[in-house]
């Protein structure tokens, strides 16, 4: 009996003894298995540390638009390549101002122009005889204008600007002589025209063919009332108010007339216009 005894502890024993060192082998096992993912990892370091190590195409092209560094040496090249220029362009500069310099030399100065001279005693004559003549033809005396013209041509004709002028004038005077024996004698025919003349706005015509008109007739209040629209459409303001005077003298049914005329608008704006087309106390 003792001896199985003996050998079931001894088999206890030793079980007991086996299983934890079955369970310790599984430890070391569990423990030494890790050691796959380590490699695993070392791997993949490796690879990380290769892509890092190449560039990337983002790098490249940095690296391609980055202006390669010069070298020290060669920077005064490059600094007197800059400043050759500037010294040529200064050269340059002062050639171009030598060159200004040379022409204005050569260029003469200019001359101040001579004084004029004084009229001889002819040109002195011939033009006081000229404004004579021309005082005739501005008062419409063109008969005595053209005398007078004809005479300052046969003396002072060397006198060649007095000469043309009078030429001009005389021209003048003698067409309105040709006119003055066309139209008509009598006052009643001058004032038709000079009606004709005043609407078709020709106002110098028409105040002389209404003084004409006064000429032959000088005491009609119809002649003087047109004289005077003619004269305010002229705007000769104190003539026009003393021909309208006289006429509203010799005609005084005339002021109603007056008050509505277009002709006689220029007029208004006086105070004497307004006394004289007032109705009598």
């Amino acid at each position: 009996m003792s001896s199985s005894l003996t050998k079931g502890l001894r088999r206890s024993a030793s079980r007991s003894k086996a299983k934890p060192a079955a369970k310790s082998a599984k430890r070391v096992s569990k423990a030494k298995s890790p050691s796959k993912p380590k490699a695993k990892r070392a791997a993949a370091t490796k690879t990380t540390a290769r892509k890092a190590a190449r560039p990337t195409a983002a790098k490249k092209a940095a690296a391609k638009s980055r202006p390669a560094v010069r070298s020290k040496k060669a920077a005064p090249k490059t600094a007197a390549r800059k400043a050759a220029p500037k010294k040529a362009a200064t050269v340059s500069r002062v050639k171009t101002t030598q060159k200004q310099a040379a022409v204005r030399a050569i260029r003469p100065t200019p001359t101040p122009p001579p004084a004029p001279r004084p009229p001889t005693i002819d040109e002195s004559a011939a033009l006081l005889a000229f404004e004579r003549a021309h005082k005739e033809f501005v008062r419409g005396r063109f008969a005595e204008a053209r005398n007078q013209f004809r005479i300052l041509l046969d003396k002072y004709s060397q006198v060649s600007e007095v000469a043309a002028r009078s030429r001009t004038y005389l021209a003048i005077a003698e067409s309105r002589l040709r006119t003055e024996s066309i139209l008509p004698r009598d006052a009643d025919s001058l004032y038709d025209r000079g009606v004709i003349e005043l609407n078709r706005g020709e106002y110098v015509a028409a105040q002389e063919m209404f003084e004409r008109a006064l000429k032959r007739e000088p005491e009609a209040a119809h002649i003087h009332y047109g004289l005077a629209a003619t004269r305010a459409r002229l705007g000769s303001i104190d003539l026009a108010l003393e021909s309208l005077q006289k006429a509203l003298d010799l005609k005084p049914s005339l002021r109603v007339q007056a008050q509505h005329d277009h002709d006689l608008y220029p007029l208004r704006n006086d105070p004497d216009f307004d006394r004289l087309i007032s109705n009598p106390s």
